[in-house]
């Protein structure tokens, strides 16, 4: 459920955001920057997720292993 909320800010930052984000999208925005701060995760399950999706561990480990390879070619 979605709740509104009405914020005051400066106006030059208020002009910013409707030139650089566009009026439609603050909202959005607004949110995706201050979700991290207010909203816990249980990171532990976070982790259980990604390791039971095995296409991406799958992916995941093929990236590494190609990776591995990389560093050892390194010149000292």
């Amino acid at each position: 459920m979605q709740k509104k909320l009405t914020l005051t800010i400066d106006e030059e930052v208020y002009n910013g955001l409707h030139q650089v984000i566009g009026s439609r999208r603050i909202s959005h925005f607004v949110e995706s920057l201050v979700r991290p701060h207010v909203v816990k995760h249980d990171l532990y399950e976070g982790y259980r997720e990604m390791a039971a999706d095995s296409v991406r561990e799958s992916e995941a480990l093929e990236w590494a292993e190609a990776t591995c390879g990389d560093a050892s070619r390194e010149e000292s």
